[in-house]
């Protein structure tokens, strides 16, 4: 088990891979690293987000199909899957992939790899609820618009998108990630073909949780 914490580790990795121009390379060895018990997750959740559980209360997902963009240890997408949305759940990590469907033995989530960054085409327009949290953060700030258009290219006609994750004020220096948290500009280019339902500023008052719908 690494002396760091999951936040330094996961720092430092990052780090590595970026100076190598591989973004999104450290995710993989990170689960992996996770599942042989070497290091923890800094995004380990037994539950499902807090943000996410107050946004979507009361909702029926009956006859809707949702998609849980990064989902982590997947707590977020058997919470989704709960309410009745057939759900899909990807990670760019196979290890999380294999590791989510070994927990969650019997689930109804259909746990799959894939690449915001290169989603099927099959995917585009197509989910009724798309639920982005801390994914776009976890990428630098240079491929902040093609995640962007990536997350908002999941909802289908007349479907939602709920967004959460770390605000970054304006006058913020430019952070040295991950993560790289959103400033309002940032939060509201989702919106570039959606349209924006609410925008607000929840939890202990750092995080942004934003709704659009197609």
């Amino acid at each position: 088990m690494s002396s760091l914490s999951p936040d330094q580790h996961s720092h430092a990795l990052a780090a590595r891979f970026l100076a190598q121009d591989d973004p999104t390379g450290w995710f993989e060895p990170l689960y992996a690293q996770a599942a042989a018990g070497e290091a923890r997750l800094p995004w380990h959740r037994d539950e499902a987000n807090p943000l996410l559980q107050e946004w979507i209360a009361g909702r029926s997902g009956a006859g809707k199909s949702a998609v849980v963009i990064g989902f982590g240890t997947g707590a977020d997408a058997e919470h989704v899957a709960s309410l009745g949305y057939r759900t899909t759940a990807f990670e760019i990590s196979q290890t999380a992939v294999v590791t989510a469907r070994e927990r969650w033995t019997g689930s109804p989530v259909d746990y799959l790899r894939a690449d915001l960054l290169d989603l099927p085409e099959s995917w585009h327009h197509r989910f009724d609820l798309v639920v982005e949290i801390l994914n776009v953060q976890a990428l630098p700030l240079s491929l902040r618009a093609e995640a962007t258009a990536g997350v908002r290219s999941l909802v289908a006609p007349g479907g939602t998108l709920v967004v959460i994750c770390r605000i970054r004020a304006d006058h913020d220096v430019e952070p040295d990630g991950p993560p790289w948290p959103l400033s309002r500009q940032e939060i509201e280019a989702f919106g570039e073909d959606l349209t924006l339902i609410n925008l607000e500023t929840v939890g202990d008052g750092g995080w942004w949780r934003a709704e659009f719908t197609r």
